[in-house]
């Protein structure tokens, strides 16, 4: 089984490459979040979505990442977005310190149960109350080419649509049942099927859900 630090050393290498497609529903999000409230981004990657945020006026914004070459390949592309390398399993801020998290294809990457029940319990930790919850990721798919990897790798992580790419990254897609379990501390505002592009040029489908802490 791939380690937290093969990982780790996968995503750095992306830094280099890849590009993320995982659509940012900005004009849902504004419906909700004002240009003056504190938004963080756990698991920001290279801030391509605090970018789209401050470029219509939002200012106050943070990213975290554990991958250090995301972070260095942010901070070059975005020098004024605050990005900051995150080590360990919790968010490095006081409890209820932001109005806003988003999470954009981040559970993807954290397949373990364990894992993404402790990323929703920190983030209801430093969420102010009533604040909202952006998550957007993977959903299962029902594709030849998707089933069959999903069988493969189902004995080896015991967790039904996880998967290893070629190049080294395990992922997860993610039944809608599981994904309302795992934000069931959430009032649901919006929860919204969709088809997205993946970092590999594939079809997926995916969600977008906006929810606010209870």
């Amino acid at each position: 089984m791939k380690n937290t630090r093969d990982q780790e050393k996968y995503w750095d290498k992306a830094a280099e490459k890849k590009e993320f497609p995982t659509p940012f529903k900005i004009e849902e999000f504004e419906k909700y979040v004002s240009k003056e409230m504190g938004i963080l981004d756990v698991g920001c990657g290279y801030g391509r979505t605090l970018d789209e945020l401050h470029n219509r006026g939002f200012e106050n914004l943070t990213g975290i990442d554990y991958s250090q070459g995301m972070i260095n390949r942010g901070l070059k592309e975005h020098p004024y977005l605050n990005l900051i390398k995150n080590d360990g399993d919790k968010i490095p801020f006081s409890d209820n310190e932001f109005d806003a998290v988003l999470l954009i294809a981040v559970l993807t990457s954290n397949t373990k149960n364990g894992e993404q029940e402790n990323i929703i319990s920190e983030i209801l930790r430093v969420l102010k109350d009533g604040g909202i919850l952006y998550l957007t990721d993977f959903l299962i798919n029902q594709d030849k080419r998707n089933l069959k990897r999903y069988q493969e790798y189902e004995d080896k992580y015991g967790i039904y649509g996880t998967f290893e790419l070629p190049e080294g990254a395990v992922l997860r897609h993610h039944t809608e049942e599981h994904i309302l379990e795992l934000t069931k501390d959430f009032t649901e505002i919006v929860f919204e099927k969709a088809v997205f592009d993946t970092m590999n040029g594939h079809k997926s489908n995916g969600f977008y859900y906006i929810g606010k802490k209870k």
